[in-house]
């Protein structure tokens, strides 16, 4: 048991200091791929990164943001309803969304998509012998596979974070426009009037963390990957289960951090 122990310790040991070597060589490899200061093919890459990881990702991340968005009004607003408070379904559905759903949702959606499309990508890369070919010519693997992924990541996680907080306080509206008949008026104040910009603020940068784990993670197990095309298969699911996994963590260990610090609303 001692020996499982210790083998289970030094292995994630291993990880997290793989991740953290792995994270440095990246934010240094970061300023060849901005746009018009950078390398012109790398940046034009970190573009098309924008748009698999950020706008393919949209639709899915609006409709589970409106869908849940819908069902946490209705379950608000079935116990409030008791108390003669359903208006206050809208102060609900706005602090969830500004400070946990919103964030969570979209790291949750883009794992499913993005990190399962890095570790394939480059678990294939490595069954073709592909990274070993830019090594042996000098060439650093990550300015073409990660860099590029990284910054589009950056980028297009915030601006998700926001269209999702968009599309679940839009539900609220719907179900109260429904329900009880609310304008879009006494809506749009109401909801004002709860958002508070320090959990706007909080939220993003969550964001920046879950991208960070997201894009790291797929492409981690997707360099471990060793032996013909069915372990394709085994680090591509290994990518989403750890991605979503650690994303969830953070989640939980950033807000407790927040709510130690005195940082929530209510403080």
């Amino acid at each position: 048991m001692l020996a499982a122990v210790g083998r289970a310790a030094i292995g994630s040991a291993t990880n997290v200091g793989a991740l953290a070597i792995q994270l440095w060589r990246s934010v240094l490899r970061l300023p060849a791929a901005l746009p018009v200061v950078g390398h012109r093919r790398r940046w034009r890459t970190a573009v098309q990164q924008m748009m698999a990881i950020g706008v393919s990702a949209l639709p899915v991340v609006a409709l589970m943001s409106f869908c849940l968005g819908f069902v946490a009004s209705l379950q608000a607003a079935a116990e409030l309803r008791r108390y003669g408070a359903t208006r206050y379904v809208v102060e609900f559905t706005a602090i969830a969304f500004t400070r946990e759903l919103g964030a969570l949702i979209t790291a949750v959606a883009v794992a499913g998509r993005s990190a399962s499309a890095i570790a394939a990508e480059v678990s294939t890369m490595v069954v073709s012998q592909e990274v070993d070919a830019l090594t042996v010519m000098g060439l650093d693997p990550i300015d073409f596979t990660l860099a590029p992924k990284y910054l589009g990541a950056l980028v297009t996680l915030p601006c998700l974070t926001i269209l999702s907080m968009v599309f679940g306080i839009a539900a609220g509206y719907c179900f109260l426009a429904a329900s009880i008949e609310m304008t879009v008026r006494a809506f749009v104040r109401d909801a004002l009037a709860a958002i508070m910009l320090r959990d706007l603020v909080l939220t993003l940068i969550k964001s920046l963390l879950f991208a960070t784990i997201v894009v790291h993670v797929g492409y981690m197990e997707g360099l471990r990957v060793s032996g013909g095309p069915e372990a394709v298969g085994r680090g591509t699911t290994a990518a989403v289960v750890k991605a979503t996994f650690f994303v969830i963590l953070t989640d939980l260990a950033a807000t407790a951090l927040f709510y130690a610090m005195g940082w929530s609303a209510a403080g």
